[in-house]
């Protein structure tokens, strides 16, 4: 029988990355034979200075936090670290160690972008410091293509999340938001920091996606929820991050080489929102009534009320509707209904009672005659499959 070993988690669960994290270390402890003692703090936050290091025979730890090379020199324990790729070599850690593909993450989102017609990009990260090396990574790995790309592109890291005010970092990043040139695609370091994002363009008005296209990184559950308009997102590798560096320690604990002390995990992919959906429209009534229904759809928007917004006639808009994009004014107020009850089923508990008011049908008998329509099947049906 293989020997119980006391094993350390200094990952911080409550961000949704280093939970990520932890599933796949707990899917590798249930699909193996390995039988360990785990320590993790128990509300889920680790400061690294809370245990006593020689208790424990492996210690899995977040070596993007830059204190924790210096605490665990300390310790006499096997050691595998997770944490941001590097493009130079010198800067891995020296201990066997499980890597997000900083590179392939941003390559993904440009290339989702791209593929959409955008010629203009931008990276939103955070300020060069320690504490957000990966950010820099991903600033390096985004400037290094779009460069080879030879497209045009802006960067703004904006102001360190911790300790400043909200209304400082808005400003200045309304100021970079009208600096640039429309349409963009915009790859933002995190999904917390495109949610701030989202929020100023909405508050300039800047119609989403047609002038800003936005794709954010960790497909982080919670932040989709607080953005009105749906955030794209990258969805780095998490749970085989922590599968590979739980098997790392379980055959380091057995004492048995590592086949690599090295491991490089790709993103899974880009899950495609509204707030990337960019299609090459010109014409500004068709710009601007997109934006206008898309924020006002699922309220009940008649056909009649984008024409008084717009000053227009119906036959005119749709004309122009017809020429841009190949359907009505009438098809994009129920294309953006439809969208938003297929979220709510797909993404939250909301009866379907809540989610037809939400989705601005007048009743639940219509929004059951709409998917019947559209899909043959009702919508509860819909969300069990």
């Amino acid at each position: 029988m293989k020997k119980q070993n006391k094993v350390a988690i200094l990952l911080n669960a409550n961000k949704a990355y280093d939970r990520g994290l932890i599933s796949g270390i707990g899917e590798y402890i249930q699909s193996s034979f390995c039988r360990w003692d785990v320590y993790i703090e128990e509300d889920f936050y680790s400061d690294n200075k809370s245990i006593n290091l020689t208790k424990y025979d492996g210690i899995i730890a977040d070596y993007d936090n830059p204190e924790t090379p210096h605490y665990l020199s300390q310790t006499e324990s096997i050691i595998v670290g997770i944490g941001s790729s590097y493009h130079n070599d010198d800067d891995y850690p020296s201990i066997p160690y499980v890597a997000t593909d900083n590179s392939k993450i941003i390559q993904q989102a440009y290339e989702h972008l791209k593929d959409k017609g955008l010629l203009h990009f931008g990276y939103y990260g955070f300020p060069v410091c320690e504490h957000w090396r990966w950010s820099v990574e991903r600033e390096k790995a985004f400037v290094e293509l779009i460069e080879k790309e030879g497209m045009q592109y802006s960067i703004y890291r904006g102001l360190a999340p911790l300790n400043c005010h909200w209304e400082a970092a808005a400003e200045g990043l309304a100021s970079w938001l009208k600096s640039l040139t429309e349409p963009t695609g915009i790859i933002v370091a995190t999904d917390a920091r495109a949610r701030q994002l989202l929020q100023v363009i909405d508050e300039l008005g800047i119609p989403i996606p047609e002038h800003l296209a936005v794709v954010g990184i960790d497909n982080e559950e919670v932040t989709r929820y607080l953005s009105r308009i749906p955030l794209s997102s990258v969805e780095q590798g998490v749970r085989m991050m922590g599968y590979q560096a739980a098997q790392m320690l379980d055959t380091l604990l057995n004492g048995e080489p590592l086949e690599h002390d090295r491991v490089i995990v790709p993103p899974e992919k880009v899950h495609a929102r509204l707030s990337s959906d960019y299609r090459s429209v010109t014409d500004p009534d068709v710009i601007r009534a997109q934006h206008y229904i898309r924020l006002n759809a699922c309220k009940g928007l008649k056909v009649e009320q984008v024409l008084d917004y717009l000053h227009v006639s119906r036959s005119h808009l749709d004309n122009k509707f017809k020429q841009a994009l190949g359907y009505s004014i009438h098809h994009e107020i129920h294309t953006n209904k439809l969208n938003k009850a297929l979220e709510l089923l797909n993404h939250t508990k909301l009866s379907i009672a809540e989610i037809s008011t939400a989705s601005g049908y007048p009743t639940v008998q219509y929004m059951y005659a709409i998917f019947k329509k559209e899909f043959n099947r009702t919508p509860n049906s819909f969300r069990e499959e």
